[in-house]
């Protein structure tokens, strides 16, 4: 039996309770897992961390080793403990003084210390048992003999009486040492299988607490590098605040320039006078009724293009005087500003760094002579009828949607198309048209970029904006700002490129679309980058 100053050793000092997956510190102090676990997630945010027993400090986080020889030592105790405690079952015999018992003898119905056991009968009907008070449970409730044998067949305890003559003769008998040793092992398997699989979850949570503490050191670190960013742009807006907004460089500058620039608006207010009197003739050209009237005027296609006649030829040298100037260093500030937007520009791009969306597309709202894969990632132009159900949501030309709509956050997501082919990427509300007005782009409810014969262009609301540079990647970013009402397209290339952002007040949630005429489209998955 387990000491009192055994058990006060085996207690863990946080919880006060026996330990429960024992683990132990770098200065030797024992505690259960959770229990030091959360001590150490409250240190945390102070960086600094120390035993709850003798407050020894740790620069890191202690790495928790597991204290097999204390944990055997547990699993042991909790097995031996219910047959090692006291009973609190004294002596029949012992009336003078309460002495503990050390056996029961179910035949004289008895609780015995060790001098009466020494004295008892060793013959076979007196059978001895641990110490109980309720000796009666060891006998057959209908015979009142002592309980000898197992009943396989029914799983019952039964007496000698039950196995000849009662409703249990004829079944297949156990004695009990055997049914006892026989349920002990399947229990042993049992307890075998779920320590197995308590060390595959303590394995697991290992593993998981490995992953918060990279991620918390990555945050950590991506916090330190923003904070650095922003140290830097601070410090580059003070030199060139200094620098452009000089009150006494300001001065020097509007006094050398007042006079040319006034002289510059006369000029060109004679010049807008002009223009206007253009301008009303030929309204009133456009105006007239009589056709012969208007061709009888002298040509005036040369009034619509004023730019050809040269007229600003006079006031185009002097705004390149005016910016040309050697005092405010234009080439320097620009160059400054330029630096700054494209570490600006890497700040918002780094917000998408983190995660990509899991895009999946919806087979229900895929039209026909789409071919939809299993992956549900790839989307192909087919001509052969796919012979869907017709639905509501089901659109009618070449276009799908995604399962998931976007209402808060920023996301991103990646796409590679056909080299060769028609198609467009971008994004739509669900309230969107299912027939010819759904082509995402060509609505007020879509956004998108449109690939055709190696051309590319964003549409939005019927508008298309032709893209000037050349696109050599098959594969762009969505990037979402829901929030920020902001819609982008990147090229994926080294580096990344940007290629046009959208703005808007999104008032709907925000599903990826698809639109293939020709080839397909393959949304990229969380490792394709």
């Amino acid at each position: 039996m387990a000491s009192a100053e055994l058990r006060d050793e085996l207690l863990c000092s946080i919880c006060l309770s026996t330990y429960t997956d024992p683990v132990m510190l770098r200065c030797g102090h024992n505690f259960c897992r959770v229990c030091i676990d959360r001590v150490l997630d409250t240190q945390d945010e102070f960086g600094v961390y120390s035993c709850p027993d003798c407050r020894e400090q740790f620069q890191e986080r202690p790495t928790l080793m597991r204290n097999l020889a204390l944990r055997n030592i547990m699993e042991n105790l909790l097995i031996t403990q219910p047959t090692q405690r006291e009973t609190g079952i004294c002596c029949t015999y012992c009336a003078d003084s309460p002495v503990p018992a050390v056996r029961s003898c179910l035949h004289c119905e008895a609780s015995l210390c060790e001098k009466h056991l020494r004295a008892h009968s060793k013959s076979p009907e007196h059978v001895l048992s641990d110490p109980s008070t309720s000796l009666e449970k060891r006998k057959c409730s209908v015979h009142k003999k002592i309980l000898e044998y197992y009943c396989t067949e029914d799983a019952a305890c039964i007496c000698v009486s039950c196995s000849l003559i009662g409703k249990h003769n004829g079944h297949k008998m156990e004695s009990l040492d055997e049914a006892s040793e026989k349920k002990k092992k399947k229990l042993r398997n049992v307890l075998h299988k779920l320590t197995t699989k308590r060390e595959e979850v303590e394995e697991r949570a290992r593993s998981l607490e490995k992953l918060r503490r990279k991620v918390q050191e990555k945050a950590a670190g991506e916090a330190e590098r923003v904070t650095a960013l922003c140290t830097d742009i601070r410090r580059r807006v003070d030199d060139l605040e200094k620098k452009v907004l000089t009150l006494s460089e300001i001065s020097r500058q509007e006094k050398e320039e007042s006079l040319s620039l006034s002289a510059l608006i006369h000029q060109l207010e004679i010049k807008k006078d002009e223009l206007s009197r253009k301008m009303r003739h030929i309204e009133e050209l456009c105006n007239m009724t009589d056709p012969l009237t208007v061709l009888q005027e002298p040509d005036t296609g040369d009034l619509c293009d004023p730019e050809e006649e040269g007229g600003d030829e006079d006031t185009g040298g002097h705004d390149k005087q005016l910016h040309d100037g050697d005092d405010l260093d234009v080439a320097v500030i620009s160059h400054t500003l330029h630096t700054l937007c494209e570490v600006i520009t890497g700040i918002r791009r780094g917000i998408y760094v983190e995660g990509p969306a899991d895009i999946l597309l919806d087979v229900n709202t895929a039209a026909n002579d789409l071919l939809i894969s299993d992956d549900l990632k790839t989307a192909t132009c087919t001509q052969e009828e796919q012979k869907r159900p017709k639905t509501a949501e089901r659109f009618q030309y070449n276009q799908v949607m995604s399962r998931r709509g976007f209402t808060s956050g920023r996301h991103y997501w990646d796409v590679e198309g056909s080299r060769s082919g028609e198609w467009s990427v971008g994004m739509c509300y669900p309230s969107i048209d299912r027939g010819w007005q759904s082509l995402i782009g060509e609505n007020n409810k879509s956004w998108s970029l449109w690939r055709y014969k190696n051309q590319y262009s964003v549409i939005h609301d019927s508008i298309e904006i032709q893209l000037p540079d050349k696109i050599s990647s098959d594969r762009v970013r969505i990037c979402l700002d829901y929030e920020g009402g902001q819609l982008s397209f990147y090229e994926l290339c080294d580096p990344i490129r940007h290629l046009h952002t959208f703005t808007a007040a999104f008032s709907e949630p925000l599903h990826a679309a698809l639109r293939v005429w020709e080839g397909s489209i393959k949304i990229l998955g969380v490792d394709s980058n």
